[in-house]
């Protein structure tokens, strides 16, 4: 691969970083100073669920107890911040750009892997919430059942790096991966039919909408470069395009979810 492409793909990371930095640093500034006043009743209090005794009837209960106030608009906004992070890293220090160089003639990206796995989780717990799923230990599963299915497409990659000529793809991280991402939304969907007569609002539609079409879009991506199909033969192309992917849908689905807040409790 020529000098010329890496540092063209360098800028690109530094202008999308730019564009995820602005959009988080907004989302931070009109958390603290405006969420609060258009909707004062927005609150999300993260719950624990534990059993107790009951020394009267004998017998063991579910009890529950408030931990903490979830700071809802601000980790909307450090969603995108992890990106604008993660793409700093890759352009400014050398030694990682030159790192990340190397990975990217193999077909790996691991700061990629490991991005996703910290900011799709952070998205996928507080859609959650917006859900009614306020329990820290099933918010604690969503967040590494999420993160278990990124590590999965890094996973992927490293395997599948160390193939020899005209050794078939090795396609189980993938599957494996596509299983994991499936199961928040297993109980995200309980939560959202459990009642049976509640009609969700638009913007839980158009929350499930952008999720699942962003969830179908990385791994298609994804196809695309072991397939080697068109432009995906040269791995930078993939790359290129998951950077696109990131940025387009994590804007419409941060300004979705905090949208989603700003309505009425």
């Amino acid at each position: 691969m020529e000098i010329t492409k890496f540092e063209k793909l360098r800028k690109f990371n530094m202008i999308m970083g730019a564009f995820h930095l602005v959009q988080g640093l907004l989302m931070v500034v009109f958390a603290i100073t405006v969420l609060g006043s258009i909707n004062p009743a927005f609150s999300i209090t993260i719950t624990q669920n534990f059993l107790n005794f009951d020394v009267v009837q004998q017998r063991l209960y579910l009890d529950q107890k408030d931990l903490f106030e979830l700071p809802f608009g601000i980790l909307v906004g450090v969603f995108l911040l992890l990106s604008a992070g993660a793409h700093a890293l890759i352009s400014f220090p050398k030694k990682i750009n030159a790192m990340y160089n190397r990975d990217l003639e193999k077909g790996i990206n691991k700061l990629r892997w490991f991005e996703y796995a910290l900011s799709s989780s952070v998205m996928i717990v507080l859609i959650a919430t917006l859900f009614g799923i306020y329990d820290i230990a099933s918010l604690i599963l969503i967040f590494i059942v999420n993160a278990a299915m990124n590590l999965f497409g890094l996973d992927m990659e490293i395997i599948n790096s160390k193939r020899a000529e005209g050794e078939k793809v090795n396609w189980g991280p993938f599957i494996w991966g596509s299983i994991a991402g499936v199961a928040p939304w297993i109980g995200i969907v309980l939560y959202m039919v459990g009642s049976g007569n509640v009609t969700p609002p638009w913007f839980v539609w158009a929350i499930v909408a952008t999720y699942f079409v962003a969830f179908n879009t990385f791994p298609i991506n994804m196809v695309l470069q072991y397939k080697k199909v068109g432009k995906w033969r040269d791995y930078l192309y993939g790359e290129r395009t998951y950077i696109v992917l990131s940025l387009v849908a994590k804007s419409i689905l941060a300004w979705l979810v905090l949208f989603g807040a700003l309505q009425p409790a």
